[in-house]
């Protein structure tokens, strides 16, 4: 496998494994990026462009990233109160009063962001068309009943988060999540993610095809079988977990056009590794050129956690911060100060504020993992040796 890209002296674990998740984990195409204390140290990419194809993964190759979008999209709520413009201690409903129905009127801006809303399923699964048209989602979301008193618990809110997030950033702005995003997070830092990407030739001919992959016969740590009652609960279509994930149903082709270009801040957002590797670096600090999202305050709102213990749709403790998963068994990131997010299948991307990292891990082979993969895994324990 040829590896192209950097890696600064010392970082070379890091390399290693990346060329081993081709060799033995099944990568397919990938790329991976590393920063500390603001500079780049680790920036390689490998493979096919497309999970399925042949052409090679170039510098600049992009992909949808799946929930470690959420990590992303929640910067843009924070932004937003960091500036005065959102109190996370207000009810939902002061800024989107159709949302105060149902037994919702307490659901704090605090809740939504930490999967402790209760809303996340809803009665009727909506087509990708109804998902994707910013006025259907919001609407089943606001009219939904909880399926558990909001606040008292937590649950991972898988697709709802989309309209639940974007809905609040339009009441509070009149702009939409991914325009916040462009303008306000994602210009400024320079760097390459969307949430809904620009319908222009040169941004889409950038993008590669993801595909479900079967692990290799030799990456037997992928094939290790869940938890009972873990598998039980995604093969029940009446359970929480199977109708949190099947809010959209059936579920869209990621590699349409039509999805791509919608904003789905849970799920569909696009980018490269080294995006998401900076992006959480200016999360932490100042990066390269002066530049930073957070100030120490709303870095501390992140990482500060704000729902833990037994996950009501993923069904094994899980812990979140204000939109941010946080390190745990069932998440593991570089240490318990990291915060980011997963995206099921592979991609990964998180901030370790003591020890400096802005990390970011994407790939277009996408494994039946969900919040741990093994590549991803890898990437993270060759980092923590090398610190």
């Amino acid at each position: 496998m040829e590896i192209q890209g950097v890696v600064t002296e010392g970082f070379e674990p890091v390399r290693d494994a990346f060329v081993r998740n081709f060799e033995v984990l099944g990568d397919r195409g990938a790329a991976v990026a590393v920063y500390r204390d603001g500079r780049k140290v680790v920036d390689l990419w490998g493979g096919t462009r497309d999970a399925d194809g042949t052409a090679p993964w170039t510098e600049d190759t992009a992909q949808v990233v799946r929930s470690a979008t959420k990590g992303v999209a929640a910067a843009v709520p924070l932004l937003l109160h960091q500036r005065g413009l959102l109190d996370l201690d207000a009810p939902v409903g002061s800024y989107w009063p159709e949302f105060k129905t149902g037994g919702k009127e307490k659901v704090l801006v605090r809740d939504l962001l930490a999967h402790r809303a209760g809303v996340p399923a809803l009665d009727r699964g909506l087509t990708a068309a109804e998902a994707a048209d910013g006025v259907t989602g919001p609407r089943a979301v606001a009219a939904q009943r909880p399926f558990w008193e909001p606040g008292t618990g937590h649950g991972y809110h898988a697709q709802t988060y989309s309209w639940l997030l974007s809905e609040l950033v339009l009441r509070v702005t009149g702009r939409t999540l991914g325009c916040v995003l462009a303008e306000e997070i994602a210009e400024p830092l320079g760097v390459d993610f969307w949430i809904g990407l620009p319908d222009t030739e040169a941004e889409a001919g950038r993008v590669g095809r993801v595909a479900p992959v079967e692990p290799p016969e030799s990456a037997g740590v992928l094939r290790t079988r869940p938890r009972r009652n873990v598998s039980e609960a995604y093969a029940d279509p009446a359970s929480l977990t199977r109708r949190a994930f099947a809010a959209i149903d059936p579920l869209p082709d990621e590699n349409a056009p039509a999805y791509r270009a919608a904003e789905l801040p849970a799920s569909n957002g696009i980018g490269t590794a080294r995006a998401l590797a900076r992006f959480y670096a200016a999360t932490i600090g100042v990066v390269e050129d002066g530049a930073r999202i957070f100030t120490p305050a709303t870095t501390g709102l992140a990482a500060r956690e704000h729902s833990a213990g037994p996950d009501r749709v993923l069904v094994v403790n899980t812990r979140f911060g204000a939109g941010y998963m946080l390190h745990g068994p069932a998440s593991p990131l570089l240490s318990p100060a990291s915060f980011g997010h997963p995206g099921r299948g592979g991609s990964l991307a998180f901030a370790d504020p003591e020890a400096g990292i802005g990390f970011g891990y994407v790939t277009n082979a996408l494994a039946k993992s969900v919040t741990a993969d093994p590549r991803a895994q890898a990437l993270v324990r060759a980092l923590k040796s090398v610190l």
